[in-house]
């Protein structure tokens, strides 16, 4: 049995993914950190080497609760079309809870880091690109039930359609996020959404009969 990661380094790993998802990965400091987390630079340096290790392990940690919930979301026993308004929803709600939270719009974590240092981080890059991958891989899933319902084209390229979808969802966390707006992911996201992945008009009424 793996041994459960200390008290301490807990709130290193809480603390780095606050201060990265609120500001940047470059203005972040080792100092500002501990400071943060109430923890003696000493002990950082007992738990992680640098800077950077700490974000990978930072985007381990924050990715095993995301997953989690990604698979209640997309648990094969819901309907297709309810996994993708229960990820909206998500969304909207965990955005909705970080602007309350830090009094701004922090699109997504993953996003924000790879766009800053993804191409001078090998690792880093790579471990971002990693958890992109494994969502997408749950779209996937949904979208090949949705062709087997005859909810979508059967020609749908299940691939290219999961890396579209989440090409828009983090194009409107980001956009939220430059805005500080979640005007649009309250109101329009999900039947975009729906629309982007190709949904029949009478899909709702055939979710009905199939639940």
């Amino acid at each position: 049995m793996a041994k459960a990661p200390s008290e301490t380094k807990i709130r290193l790993l809480e603390t780095a993914h606050e201060l990265i998802w609120r500001s940047s990965y470059g203005s972040v400091s080792v100092d500002g950190i501990c400071e943060k987390a109430n923890v003696k630079k000493g002990s950082f340096y007992h738990f992680f080497p640098s800077k950077a290790e700490l974000a990978l392990a930072t985007i381990d940690w924050y990715m095993g609760t995301v997953t989690e919930k990604l698979n209640d979301i997309f648990s094969p026993s819901r309907h297709p079309i309810e996994r993708f308004e229960l990820v909206a929803d998500y969304i909207y709600e965990k955005q909705e809870g970080m602007r309350q939270q830090f009094g701004q719009v922090c699109g997504c974590p993953f996003i924000t880091l790879g766009s800053e240092i993804g191409a001078q981080n090998e690792v880093i890059g790579q471990k971002i690109t990693s958890s992109c991958t494994q969502t997408m891989s749950y779209y996937e899933s949904s979208l090949r039930d949705l062709i087997a319902l005859n909810l979508i084209s059967p020609e749908t390229n299940v691939k290219i359609k999961a890396e579209e979808i989440y090409a828009f969802i983090i194009g409107q966390m980001m956009l939220a996020r430059i805005k500080n707006d979640l005007e649009f992911i309250r109101n329009d996201f999900k039947d975009s959404l729906l629309k982007l992945i190709g949904i029949k008009e009478d899909a709702h009424k055939e979710k009905e009969l199939t639940v």
